[in-house]
Formats: structure tokens, C-alpha cells, sequence
């Protein structure tokens, strides 16, 4: 099929670096975006990195209602690639872009008009929830680039070329670290200048994905929007709608959390979650790549009927990231207030910030677990199953945090509620798996 790598032959450890690499670097990318925001406006102070880090709750939900169509792309893509069925790849890639378009137009509308009464969920200060009122209007009318670029991305991993996107996002990065300083200090725009930028930048990136896709003629060239059919629909939405589910339930989750973080510890506290969740995010990108790289892996073999490539490529991808999540929880318990200052210099932030990454390092280790074993459920079809370990874990995160502050842990209740349940996470999911995958993956006879 015209601009796609087949990976049902081949060594499979080449091509999973080949394919993890440029995704994991994309994600690096993509989470750089939010670190240079929060890099130049903490030298603005604490105040201003409270404001973007509220939306920031949004903007993950947001990210969060695309990995429907990103996930849809990227298994029904590479399922129908590994089987050959050249016409249903290309169905699949038409309307993963057309509901693409269809659900961020209806959200980044609603987050528009709604703006005010959103923000005042997390309780800030007046000033700094009117800058961040501000900020979440510019961004909400960059939603449609957002979702788009996502699932363009998901079109081009499933076709096992993982370095167009990352090329691409690359791209916007540079675009981004140029206009941040312009915007925020030079133009004296603060908050607004950070979304301005950003704005921009994800306007270029997907500007630059059209156009690459209408040169590499693409699975052969497909309609960008097209009439939705409920076959096509239905199966995008069996495959991304569980993925996209935990993904938003998991941001009310931390919505929630966040409104308590600012009971117990001010803006302070919002600071050193927000931004201690963008360093985290350090080590889930990591595993994210691996993961979503074993997932087009495992959707084409797993399609074309090669089991033993399947179970090679599990083995291969575990041992990377259980060596990473290691190293990230040696960092983070170790070094967590000095690396938390890199972002935000304030000696009550990364204070708080580092007691978050020193109790969030235990956790590491099994968030790469979970993350991993996620690539191959979702790669098998199997999208439901993660979902449920992983939301029934995340709204545990409620009850443990409360119980814990009312055993008067404090802010820190917060932190270990986080921690405790991704171990949690990554034990179960992983344990599912053993059970059933002798199931899954059985020889042809």
C-alpha cells in the first residue's frame, strides 16, 4: 500500500526502535510545548504558572477526547493494512479526520462560551482565574489543529512512518521556543503571549501535516472529510472510545484534584501540581512511545496472524521500559526539588513541587508497566480492558486523597493517592494480561 511499511517481516528490534524512537521523541515534543510555557512564565512568578496550569487540566482533557480518533487511526489503520484491505484503510482514514473535526469544533465551542464558570471550578484567586479565562479562550479556538494533528499523527504511526510526525511537531516546537519570550516579555502579553504563541505554532504544525500528506499520497490518497457510514463509525468508536473514555475521566480526576490542592495549599499547591505533572510526564511520554509503538506493531501482526512476532515484540518493549521507569524513580526520589526547580525557581514551589516528584517516583517504575501493557491490549482490539483497570484506579485517587488529608497528611495525601494508585494500575493490568494471553495469542493450527 503507496507511503506504508509493512512490519509482518523484518527484525522485529529494528523495527520497533525504528517505530518507538520518532514517537517518543513526538511526545517529548508535544509535552515541550506545556514545559516552555511554564519555563518562561515561572520567571513571571508562581501566580501566572497557577493560571496556565489550570487550563492545562483542560487542555488534557481535550487531548484526551482526540485519542478517539488518534487510536482509531491507528488500529483500525494498521489492522486494515496488515490484512491487506487497502479500500477500508483508506474509509478508516476519512472518517477518523472527518469526527476529528466534528467533535473539536462542538468542544472548543463549549469551552469558548463557557469559559468563566469552568475556570472557577478550581478555585483560584480572582486575578489569576481571569488571566486564566483569557488563556483558555485562545487555545480553545486552536482545538480544531489540535485533534486534527492527532489524528493525522495516529494515520501516519499506523502506516509504521513515525518520523513524519515527528519531524512535523518538531517543527512547531522551534516555533514555539521563538514566540514564547516574544510574546510573553518582549511584547508584555504574560499568559496571553504563551497561548498566542502556542496558537501559532499549532496552526503551522497542521498546516505542514496536509500538506505532507497531499505530496506522500498517502494510503494510496483519501478524502480528508467524507459522509460518515456506521459501519466505519461504530468500529473507530469500539476501538477509541475506551481510550478516549479513561483519558477524560481521568482529567476530571485530576480536576477534582486540583481544587483540593488549592484548598490545602494555595496557588502554591496548584503550581507544584500542574508543573509536577508536566515533569512527570517526562516518563510517561517515554513509556507512551514504546507503547504506541508496540500498538501498530502488534495490530499489523496480530492482523496478518503472526502470534510469535507479537509476544517478541511484548518481551522486547517490557525490558526497555521497566530499565527507564527505574531510572526515572532513582531521579525523582533523589532529585526531585532540584529538578523541579529548573522549572519554577521559587523556593516554597519546589519545596512543594519536589515533595510531589520524590513520592510520585515510587510509582514510576509501574506507570511504565501499565502504559506498556496499554500498547498491547490496544494493539489486539482489546480497548475496553485497560479502560476498566484504569479508570476504576483513577477515581480511587478521590476517596484516598480525602481519607488521607482527614488523617491529616496534608497537602502530601494528595501525592501519595496519586502514587499509590498507579502501582495499583500497573500490577493489575499487567496480571490481566498473564491470565489471558495464551487465549489471545494462540498458534494457528
Amino acid at each position: 500500500m503507496q507511503g506504508t511499511k509493512n512490519l509482518t517481516t523484518g527484525a522485529i528490534n529494528r523495527q520497533l526502535f525504528n517505530l518507538a524512537m520518532p514517537i517518543m521523541a513526538t511526545s517529548f515534543i508535544q509535552m515541550a510545548y506545556s514545559l516552555t510555557d511554564m519555563a518562561w512564565l515561572g520567571r513571571l512568578g508562581s501566580e501566572a504558572v497557577a493560571a496556565v496550569g489550570a487550563v492545562g487540566m483542560l487542555t488534557w482533557m481535550t487531548g484526551s477526547f482526540s485519542l478517539l480518533n488518534k487510536v482509531g487511526s491507528e488500529v483500525s489503520v494498521a489492522q486494515a493494512i496488515g490484512a491487506r484491505h487497502e479500500t477500508e484503510a483508506r474509509q478508516f482514514a476519512s472518517h477518523n479526520i472527518s469526527i476529528a473535526m466534528l467533535i473539536s469544533v462542538c468542544w472548543g465551542v463549549i469551552l469558548l462560551l463557557f469559559a468563566s464558570p469552568i475556570v472557577s471550578i478550581f478555585g483560584l484567586e480572582p486575578a489569576i482565574a481571569a488571566h486564566s479565562e483569557v488563556y483558555l479562550r485562545i487555545v480553545a479556538t486552536a482545538f480544531p489543529f489540535l485533534f486534527l494533528t492527532s489524528a493525522f499523527t495516529g494515520l501516519y504511526n499506523a502506516a509504521g512512518r513515525s518520523k513524519v510526525p515527528f519531524y512535523i511537531s518538531g517543527t512547531g516546537l522551534v516555533l514555539n521556543i521563538i514566540l514564547d519570550p516574544i510574546c510573553i516579555f518582549l511584547l508584555g502579553w504574560g499568559t496571553t503571549g504563551a497561548a498566542i504563541a502556542t496558537w501559532i505554532a499549532e496552526a503551522t504544525v497542521l498546516a505542514l501535516f496536509i500538506y505532507k500528506i497531499r505530496k506522500d499520497h498517502l494510503l494510496g490518497g483519501f478524502a480528508f472529510f467524507t459522509r460518515l457510514k456506521k459501519l466505519y463509525v461504530l468500529r473507530i468508536i469500539k476501538l477509541g472510545a475506551p481510550v478516549a473514555a479513561l483519558n477524560m475521566l481521568f482529567s476530571f480526576v485530576n480536576i477534582f484534584l486540583s481544587r483540593t490542592v488549592t484548598t490545602q495549599g494555595g496557588h502554591i499547591g496548584m503550581t507544584a501540581f500542574s508543573t509536577g505533572g508536566q515533569v512527570e510526564a517526562i516518563t510517561w511520554n517515554t513509556a507512551q512511545g514504546f507503547s504506541t509503538a508496540l500498538s501498530a506493531f502488534v495490530a499489523q501482526n496480530y492482523a496478518a496472524g503472526c502470534y510469535d512476532r507479537v509476544k517478541q515484540a511484548w518481551y522486547i518493549i517490557l525490558r526497555m521500559t521497566l530499565v527507564f521507569g527505574s531510572i526515572c524513580s532513582i531521579l525523582f526520589i533523589g532529585y526531585g526539588s532540584e529538578i523541579f526547580s529548573i522549572f519554577v525557581p521559587e523556593e516554597e514551589a519546589y519545596r512543594v513541587g519536589g515533595d510531589y516528584l520524590r513520592i510520585d517516583g515510587y510509582s514510576q517504575l509501574f506507570m511504565m508497566l501499565e502504559i506498556t501493557m496499554q500498547g498491547v491490549f490496544y494493539g489486539l482490539g482489546r480497548t475496553l480492558t485497560p479502560a476498566i483497570v484504569s479508570i476504576t484506579c483513577n477515581y480511587m485517587r478521590i476517596p484516598v486523597a480525602l481519607l488521607l488529608i482527614r488523617a491529616g497528611m496534608g497537602i502530601d495525601a494528595v501525592w501519595w493517592a496519586v502514587s499509590g494508585t498507579t502501582i495499583a494500575k500497573g500490577i493489575i493490568l499487567t496480571g490481566w494480561f498473564l491470565l489471558i494471553k495464551g487465549k489471545l495469542l494462540r498458534q494457528r493450527t
